[in-house]
């Protein structure tokens, strides 16, 4: 498997060479990289770090804070805890950076460090070619014995992640305790099922059935919640009568939900649920990437205000959403950002925002899910020789629908009517994803297929 460098960290399997996989040697290099353009770029000589329970997490840590150390920096470890509560910590402790150790929903083979800058959001495209330039040309300079950095550690930010979250304005604890909500979590052994636990008592949910929540990093399933790794949880929720269901994935940045009758809110529904609730009682814009559900811009637009769409990717979602003032933005994945408290993908405010709206509602979870317009996506993909030119690709597809309205900001979306289909090509496999999505399921399989049959005749035409 190919180590894998994009804008949102360096990502890998862990064992085999250095250079193909995430080795201890890859762990270093990087790290040193990424400390030196901190120090560069801010003179701050301090970074946050934290993980997930995956296996290789303690290991990989262990090379990252020595690395970090032996360039001068001083390093603050959360130990385990939670993308979004590393991100509020790298702000409250005025680091330059932090790296978060987790390849997030990816399978336990898999880790990663996740990078971000002295905002505690995920550092820009330019800054990660910077960083790349860094581990691969410059001569990183390590420090004498005298100026090591020193190395801390601090297990009190995920409560404190949880006190911000009570403070918001639109987090209503008397509301939901008043519902005397029975919920059930499935934290797939990560730090979920040491924040999420807490976070419900909190917020006054005292009938708590707990699927793995033991954080050892031994996923008992596919760690992404999609809706065929949730079937325990489906089922479990219908045997304990309960009002609905949680799943994070292993860094708790995502939140998908199971309604009480067993059957899937929809992870591309968490952030529109969100969303109306927050609009409801704030005025402003929302902001989702362009592989995203419709529903979203229709919830915004019934409110009255404007909907904006971005290039894929949590720091294009977050540049995007601080353009446009939005209040309320994420992605379809269940992602949901809520600037109020930070710029980050957040599943715990998700929780606590949703729960509130639910609990106003007044209702089952079923039912409000009902409220929202009922789109599909179809998703699939499509592999090509190499040799095939992406590029003149996309500007044939552009050319034969040129009556559409045609988005290019990141591969090509086309629109037809309340319809869409969006192509995006791999940052590492020459593969193109198609995306498309319509208020009927056949409907938008026919325009996924549809595309996939011309791509397959233009790229014949390139012969």
């Amino acid at each position: 498997m190919s180590l894998i460098k994009s804008i949102s960290g360096i990502r890998g399997t862990i064992g085999g060479f250095q250079g193909s996989n995430l080795t201890p040697l890859d762990v270093l290099k990087f790290t040193a990289a990424f400390g030196s353009w901190v120090i560069e770029t801010t003179g701050n000589r301090k970074v946050v770090i934290g993980r997930d329970a995956r296996i290789s997490g303690d290991m990989v840590k262990n090379i990252v804070v020595g690395t970090l150390q032996s360039i001068g920096i001083d390093v603050v470890d959360l130990g385990l805890s939670t993308t979004p509560t590393v991100e509020l910590a790298v702000h409250a402790e005025k680091a330059g950076g932090g790296i978060i150790i987790t390849a997030s929903h990816n399978p336990k083979q898999w880790n990663a460090l996740k990078l971000l800058n002295s905002q505690g959001e995920f550092i820009s495209a330019k800054a990660g070619e910077e960083l790349l330039r860094i581990a691969e040309e410059k001569e990183i300079k390590f420090e004498d014995v005298n100026s090591l950095g020193i190395y801390s550690q601090n297990d009190t930010y995920i409560d404190k992640h949880i006190a911000q979250i009570l403070e918001l304005k639109l987090v209503d604890v008397e509301a939901i305790k008043q519902r005397n909500f029975k919920v059930v979590i499935d934290c797939v052994n990560s730090t979920g099922g040491i924040a999420l636990p807490k976070l419900l008592k909190a917020l006054g949910v005292e009938q708590v059935v707990e699927l793995y929540t033991e954080p050892n990093g031994i996923f008992p399933h596919n760690p992404e919640p999609l809706p065929e790794n949730l079937n325990e949880l489906s089922v479990t929720v219908k045997k304990s009568n309960a009002d609905l269901g949680i799943s994070v994935d292993p860094d708790v940045d995502r939140l998908a939900l199971v309604c009480e009758d067993g059957n899937m809110f929809g992870e591309e529904y968490t952030l529109v649920a969100v969303a109306d609730y927050i609009l409801k009682h704030k005025k402003g814009n929302t902001v989702s990437n362009l592989s995203s559900t419709r529903a979203l811009r229709d919830v915004t637009e019934k409110h009255g205000y404007e909907y904006y769409a971005s290039a894929v990717g949590e720091v294009n979602v977050v540049q995007k959403m601080k353009e446009e003032k939005a209040v309320i933005g994420g992605e379809g994945n269940g992602g949901i950002i809520y600037p109020e408290l930070h710029y980050g993908r957040d599943a715990m405010v998700g929780i606590a925002l949703f729960l509130t709206h639910l609990a106003k509602f007044g209702k089952t979870i079923s039912l409000l899910r009902a409220t929202y317009p009922n789109y599909h996506i179809s998703k699939k993909k499509i592999d090509l020789d190499a040799s095939v030119n992406i590029d003149r690709l996309f500007s044939d597809i552009e050319a034969k629908y040129k009556n559409q309205p045609i988005n290019t900001i990141d591969g090509v979306k086309i629109e037809f009517d309340k319809d869409w289909v969006h192509l995006r090509r791999s940052n590492t496999e020459p593969i193109i994803r198609i995306y498309a999505e319509s208020n009927s399921e056949t409907t938008s399989e026919n325009i996924a297929n549809q595309i996939m049959m011309d791509l397959k005749y233009f790229s014949k035409q390139q012969d």
